[in-house]
């Protein structure tokens, strides 16, 4: 008790109130820093989210991931600028900060390669969902594209999941890419039958359906004289969505059509040769 009366609490005050008010003051500075920026930076994320999402062809994913990457930069540099008010030396701090960052990028970095796929996808559209592609010897139709991998569906309803540096850096065949397709279909006739009278059938056929564009013209030729038929081919123009519809159709009302008007349709035949001894 008396060693505490003798300690003079005023001199203890006069001496260390100006370190105590300026270390206050310090903290609130930073405080007042690491709050608006924060703010700033959501403000920032939500920003450029909205404004790139709104440009034509750029998926969202692609906006969220660009408002993210804004949000964390816009924050690390908060953190720093908080640290210098409050009196820490933030030069060591960014030097540890970039190494982790390095050592992070090399560790990750086939996770940053599909990243950064994924960005280029997003950018330039190659595809997009719904559309009916061939990806890295993959064919099916196009049900999720994210930073990491595309996901395809197959014809049978296979999920099949390709990471996005293997779907950039091969050929891409996009069969979704333009709004009209070429629809091919051969047709195989008998050597003896009238081939003018099987052309005759299909363009009749093709001019009968409203699918079929005419610009470009239809073309029906004999294209081939095979080893067992004499070959017809029918080059039709259409919309991408009629392509197989179209061609089945087609198909059938040919073959009908040859069946009711005496025109075969050959198949291969074989000639078996047996040689008696004498």
């Amino acid at each position: 008790m008396e060693q505490l009366e003798n300690i003079d609490f005023n001199a203890l005050m006069a001496e260390y109130w100006p370190v105590l008010v300026s270390g206050a003051l310090k903290v609130l500075g930073a405080l007042v820093v690491l709050v608006i920026g924060l703010r700033i930076a959501g403000w920032l994320s939500n920003l450029v989210r909205k404004q790139t999402t709104k440009r034509a062809g750029v998926d969202e994913t692609l906006g969220a991931f660009f408002g993210s990457l804004v949000r964390w930069f816009v924050t690390a540099a908060v953190i720093i600028a908080s640290l210098q008010v409050f009196g820490v030396q933030a030069t060591s701090f960014v030097a540890v900060l970039g190494a982790l960052t390095l050592a992070i990028g090399l560790s990750l970095q086939g996770a940053l390669g599909n990243i950064a796929s994924g960005v280029m996808i997003m950018l330039f559209r190659p595809y997009k969902n719904g559309d009916f592609v061939e990806i890295a010897g993959q064919v099916g139709t196009v049900k999720e594209i994210n930073l990491f991998q595309t996901i395809l569906a197959t014809l049978d309803n296979v999920k099949i999941i390709i990471p996005n540096t293997e779907a950039i850096d091969g050929v891409i065949k996009n069969y979704s890419g333009y709004d009209t397709r070429r629809c091919d279909i051969v047709f195989g006739i008998d050597y003896d039958d009238d081939m003018d009278k099987a052309l005759g059938i299909i363009q009749t056929l093709v001019d009968a359906d409203e699918r079929v564009f005419r610009d470009p013209e239809p073309f029906v030729k004999v294209t081939n004289l095979g080893d067992s038929s004499v070959d017809i081919t029918c080059r039709l123009w259409c919309a991408a969505t009629d392509l197989w519809d179209l061609k089945f159709a087609i198909t059938k009302k040919v073959k009908e059509e040859f069946d009711a008007q005496g025109i075969s349709i050959p198949y291969p035949h074989r000639t078996l040769v047996q040689k008696v001894a004498s």
